[in-house]
């Protein structure tokens, strides 16, 4: 019922910036929060950053100060802006929203983005 797309994802070498973008389409009036996650081989995918319908974030301290993430509600977009980039931060990164519909919770998944970052 919701359709994530995610775009931005590359190869950068430390240091530099990238910008992910994750446009929601469908059913996106039950949208409440957004965020990104990331997982890297052989490892659990974990929350890197995410905003909710009242603009409050929270952030994986691995990336505070580094990563910003946004919305555009008119777009029905979520970004993840990501400076000073480590090798650390190589993984599929994925885009996550979560709906709410009579009071259950649901949450689906974009198709992921690689970032690779080399040193």
């Amino acid at each position: 019922q919701v359709q994530l797309v995610e775009s931005g994802g590359g190869l950068v070498q430390a240091g530099g910036s990238l910008r992910l973008s994750c446009a929601a389409s469908g059913d996106t009036i039950c949208i409440s929060a957004m965020g990104w996650y990331r997982q890297a081989p052989g490892k659990e995918r974990e929350l890197v950053a995410a905003i909710d319908s009242g603009g409050v974030t929270n952030y994986a301290d691995s990336v505070k100060g580094r990563f910003t993430i946004s919305r555009d509600n008119a777009k029905n977009t979520v970004y993840l802006q990501m400076n000073s980039l480590m090798p650390e931060d190589t993984a599929v990164y994925y885009c996550n929203a979560e709906c709410v519909r009579s009071d259950f919770e649901y949450n689906y998944w974009g198709q992921g983005t690689q970032v690779t970052v080399s040193s």
